[in-house]
């Protein structure tokens, strides 16, 4: 049933096991690596830091709250108010907010991010996104996850998938991905048990499930207490994956279908859809006809009730504009982005692969025109979710090719502004949304007191451009405070480490393709 491919496998796979949405060489760290100690990562339980006269921003009852002061004892919160009225004690170290704006950390929950333990947790919190949601389901994240909350690591918070979970036949079969899977209800229940135990936060579910062992694995994951989400199977409608309890949907796809006037023969043509194992590239090609055929027959009316479902279930929606677009409209000029020398050679000549091999394949003007016109009504879809009363998260998929840890999630705001969302909306989907997804309310989401003091101090109001969120002067992760120089020294490292020999060696993949 577990395909958890092995070391020396993946060693002699090399690039060309690369054949996902993100693709992960990990490497091991050089033994000149320098990680944080537990004395650079805690900033004391003792220590007092201050943000005065700046303007709070968040999704919360508060609101857009002018010259406040924000008062930070240790990794809380304590206080949040008019700075005229707020006291900085004695001591505190003073951060000058004037004409600056404090938004709560962001949350990307949708990554794969792999073990270099300089290059993508570095990235995320320079980039102002301290709580990550690891898709890949690797048990290297849920090692570093461990080490973060008990500070002897120094990264974002992170919430871990299990091994991927799909049907028999398999994606990713023979592809070098760590798989589960499960032909029948049986093994189903077994996988859900089996993964929970390892200590993964939620199960990740796939595409090529039955409908029998999703509905095995709905019922498992509530009897045992772990959420289930993920992909929606090929064979599973989503109203009826949303009932089962789905938590979150991943990505866009899957709604064109129960949204269709031509549902039954869609359906019906997605069944008889000739689907190898392990193959990937031919899933990926050969549903385009079926995808397209359905988002151009969309019934309002079933719309309506398909999202009416979500919203009733509170089924989360991830669109993942990001990796959208990069499969629908890649951009040609993407290997120009300078931003690219952060990441090791290694990893930059997997996604060149896999955008040639994968999102490339086969492409011609007519299919070029058809997934144009996909990703702008993928776009259309955000806003009439989200007017709808669906929950939006904000995920770029980090890992597909030309997303890059932390950059991506600027990225994937301006994509949902772009789409129809308020810049208050799009904040809401990366901060305060996942707080609530996560049951995480009390500690994460807002600026008030009591939170953990994961804040970022912005140049310019996001409110008024989310392209602003860009614009960032100092971070706080857990009381800890990043400011400019800081940040410049830790790209300084990540910069040095993605040139190290040790930072080419390809050890592990994960991935999680899109559609």
């Amino acid at each position: 049933m577990s395909n958890n491919i092995s070391r020396r496998k993946l060693m002699a796979g090399g690039v060309e096991l690369g054949v996902a949405g993100a693709l992960a060489v990990y490497a091991a760290p050089s033994a000149g690596a320098r990680s944080p100690s537990p004395a650079r990562v805690d900033s004391g339980p003792r220590a007092i830091t201050a943000i005065t006269g700046a303007t709070v921003v968040d999704s919360g009852r508060r609101g857009v709250r002018h010259n406040s002061t924000v008062l930070l004892r240790g990794d809380r919160i304590v206080e949040v108010g008019p700075a005229d009225q707020v006291r900085v004690p004695r001591g505190a170290t003073a951060i000058d907010g004037k004409g600056k704006y404090v938004i709560p950390g962001l949350m990307d929950v949708h990554v794969h991010s792999v073990p270099y333990d300089r290059t993508f947790p570095p990235l995320y919190l320079i980039n102002g996104v301290t709580t990550v949601r690891e898709m890949g389901g690797n048990p290297l994240s849920l090692e570093w996850r461990d080490k973060v909350a008990a500070g002897t690591a120094f990264g974002p918070h992170s919430v871990v998938a299990s091994t991927i979970v799909d049907g028999k036949p398999s994606l990713w079969e023979n592809i070098g991905v760590p798989f589960i899977s499960v032909g029948d209800p049986h093994e189903a229940r077994d996988a859900v048990r089996e993964e929970k135990a390892r200590g993964v936060d939620f199960i990740k579910v796939y595409t090529r499930l039955s409908r029998a062992s999703f509905q095995a694995i709905a019922h498992e994951a509530r009897r045992v207490g772990i959420p289930f989400l993920g992909h929606c199977p090929d064979f599973v409608p989503v109203t009826a994956a949303s009932e089962l309890g789905l938590k979150s949907l991943e990505h866009l796809w899957q709604i064109w279908y129960a949204t269709s006037s031509q549902e039954a023969r869609l359906r019906k043509a997605v069944a008889q859809v000739p689907i190898k194992g392990g193959e990937y590239g031919g899933w990926y090609s050969k549903m385009h006809a079926t995808e397209y055929a359905a988002a151009r027959s969309i019934d309002r009316r079933k719309a309506e009730k398909v999202f009416s479902t979500f919203a009733r279930n509170g089924t989360f929606v991830t669109p993942t504009l990001s990796v959208h677009k990069v499969a629908d409209v890649p951009n040609p000029d993407w290997q120009k982005d300078p931003n690219l020398r952060y990441l090791p050679t290694a990893y930059a000549e997997g996604w060149r692969w896999q955008m040639r091999e994968i999102y490339l394949q086969g492409r011609t003007p007519a299919t070029d025109a058809e997934r144009r016109e996909l990703f702008q009504r993928r776009r259309e879809l955000v806003p009439a979710l989200a007017d709808a009363g669906v929950p939006l998260l904000a995920g770029t998929d980090t890992g597909t090719p030309s997303l890059l840890p932390g950059f991506a999630m600027h990225d994937e705001l301006k994509l949902l502004v772009e789409a129809g969302l308020s810049p208050q909306r799009a904040l809401r989907a990366a901060t305060l949304e996942p707080a609530r997804y996560l049951g995480r309310e009390a500690d994460l989401g807002t600026v008030e007191p009591g939170k953990l003091a994961d804040l970022v101090l912005l140049d310019a109001d996001p409110l008024r451009d989310i392209a602003n969120t860009s614009r960032i002067d100092t971070v706080v992760v857990r009381g800890r405070v990043l400011d400019r120089a800081e940040r410049g020294r830790m790209l300084d490292d990540v910069l040095k480490a993605a040139g190290e020999p040790s930072a080419a060696a390809p050890v592990a993949m994960t991935a999680c393709p899109c559609h």
